[in-house]
């Protein structure tokens, strides 16, 4: 009886080791550096993202899939989410407010780049690629979910697996939607620009949210300990928050069905 309970005992302890996420985490110290850098805006970044949102707007013109990929490769968008979900981890929260503000300025020039290459593009119909990203539904949160927990696990490796994020690039597609508004901007497709602004939200939320629960896990030290009090009111809203996002996407599944 004793030797059954020792081997469950031993299969379960290999089960938690192999999906164990501190076996070979990274230290507090270069999760940090590693999330923080990724989220900065600096000239380099904003040029690169610039340059990736005519690539993925002329992909998206011309319906090809290719260079649409090719364009969320190079895209340093995604580096803000991850720097925002360290702050709101940590309870850093001038440090959450920052990459926030950066994150909304990243958009807004992302949008604003893709709708003068719009305005300008002689091609005013919208592609089969365009019209792709104007339907999200809840498999997009799905999709945003665990690309996010790709992305995170990643970030957080003690040697960085640079061959997840190109991936969670692809699977996630942050670029593509904003290109889209830019697009319905350019010409006047406000039915457009509500479900592209949507798919956005989703995919920039929900990878937000799956980074904060890695992070959580990994117990990233906080800057100020959080009373019962907050801790409940702060889990309240990431609850409340979450569900609010997911709800079109649910009724978005369901009509579809």
């Amino acid at each position: 009886m004793s030797l059954e309970i020792d081997h469950n005992e031993t299969v379960k302890e290999k089960i938690k080791m192999a999906f164990s996420l501190k076996e070979d985490s990274a230290s507090n110290e270069e999760i940090r550096t590693r999330l923080l850098d990724g989220g900065k805006i600096t000239g380099t970044n904003m040029c690169v993202l610039v340059c990736a949102m005519v690539i993925a707007s002329v992909g998206l013109n011309m319906s090809s899939t290719a260079v649409i990929i090719g364009a969320m490769l190079v895209s340093p968008i995604m580096g803000s989410i991850l720097a925002s979900a360290y702050g709101n981890v940590a309870a850093d929260y001038p440090l959450l407010k920052n990459h926030m503000v950066g994150f909304g300025i990243q958009i807004a020039i992302s949008v604003t780049a893709a709708a003068i290459y719009f305005f300008l593009s002689p091609v005013k119909e919208p592609t089969a690629e365009l019209l792709a990203r104007t339907s999200p539904t809840f498999f997009d949160v799905l999709i945003a979910f665990f690309g996010g927990l790709a992305g995170i696990i990643g970030q957080t490796r003690e040697d960085k697996v640079n061959t997840v994020i190109p991936g969670v690039a692809i699977a996630t597609a942050l670029m593509p939607p904003l290109c889209t508004c830019g697009f319905s901007i350019a010409n006047g497709r406000w039915d457009m620009l509500l479900g592209a602004g949507y798919l956005f939200i989703l995919n920039a939320y929900f990878i937000f949210l799956s980074a904060s629960i890695i992070l959580s896990v990994l117990k990233i030290p906080k800057t100020k300990e959080l009373t019962e009090k907050e801790w409940k009111w702060h889990r309240f809203r990431m609850v409340r928050n979450t569900i609010i996002i997911a709800i079109p996407s649910i009724v978005a599944v369901y009509m579809m069905l």
